[in-house]
């Protein structure tokens, strides 16, 4: 059998360790600060650099790998001996990255699976590694394909922003629905649903916010073995407090990450903060397979 690369985007947040230990090979996409263009991940781009940035209402963006970034890692993974590879990326909804791999699968010098995750964030991570572990037990690519599109539409992704504003900036939700929620003071709940961000609910205070994206996370483990991830740009405090809350809830239905935490905490990177600035909190509440194949 041939050898399969596996390949991501920077915003997948893959746990600690996991790039080396799957083989995933992960493409950055870039944040744009004042017209200065920088990959995600880089010093002049940290979560910390993005969130003062937004404070301080600089131009903030962010922007896509160009086909011909993908044209090029493929051929490099070809010349380094892949016969086949697999490229698993977010939501073609919210992001064009899945269309700049497709794009350059068309001229790759081998065979391309693009799967659209339709999905953004560890959502997307879970399902990267889910293909490695197919891959790892000796699947197929389309087995790996077919893990990861699986795992990516059983996860549950909800999160809380302090103002709809800077999903608005970057035309993420409409201009309408950012007004209506600042008019009243509303603290929107979002989530992802076929590939699209989406209200859940709409709470008045913080606090109740807090509380009802906790329950809703909860809620879609169920009864299921999960694994879960709590995320944050610029809230440290609360998204390890939330973290030791969801797992006193949910116990044993968790599934340890590979750092043994219980329940994983990390700050977003620069490109998704920059679309839902300081304060927000994210919750990934990802089933897991039965088996790998």
């Amino acid at each position: 059998m041939g050898s399969v690369a596996l390949v991501t985007d920077s915003t997948a947040h893959l746990q600690a360790g996991a790039e080396s230990a799957c083989g995933v090979t992960v493409v950055p996409l870039q944040v744009v600060i004042d017209d200065e263009v920088y990959d995600e991940g880089s010093a002049a781009a940290t979560p910390e650099k993005v969130a003062e940035a937004l404070r301080e209402k600089r131009a903030v963006s962010t922007s896509r790998p160009a086909p011909a970034v993908f044209a090029e890692l493929y051929e490099r993974l070809a010349t380094e001996g892949a016969t086949e590879i697999l490229s698993v990326h977010l939501s073609a909804e919210v992001s064009g990255t899945f269309e700049s791999a497709l794009v350059a699968s068309r001229n790759a010098p081998v065979p391309v699976t693009c799967v659209d995750t339709r999905q953004v964030g560890v959502a997307t991570g879970y399902a990267v590694e889910s293909a490695a572990a197919v891959l790892a037990g000796g699947g197929t690519t389309a087995e790996a394909a077919t893990a990861a599109r699986a795992r990516a539409a059983t996860a549950t992704s909800l999160f809380y922003v302090n103002t709809l504003e800077y999903l608005r900036r970057g035309g993420r939700v409409g201009a309408a629905a950012a007004v209506f929620g600042g008019v009243l003071a509303v603290k929107p709940l979002l989530g992802i649903v076929e590939g699209l961000i989406v209200p859940q609910a709409k709470v008045r205070t913080a606090a109740k916010a807090i509380a009802q994206l906790e329950a809703m996370a909860v809620e879609a483990a169920g009864e299921q073995q999960v694994e879960v991830c709590v995320a944050h740009l610029a809230a440290e405090e609360r998204a390890l407090q939330m973290a030791e809350r969801l797992a006193d809830r949910l116990g044993e239905q968790v599934v340890p990450g590979r750092d043994g935490s219980p329940v994983r905490c990390l700050e977003l990177g620069g490109v998704l903060g920059a679309h839902v600035g300081p304060g927000m909190l994210a919750i990934c509440v990802a089933p897991v397979p039965d088996s790998p194949v």
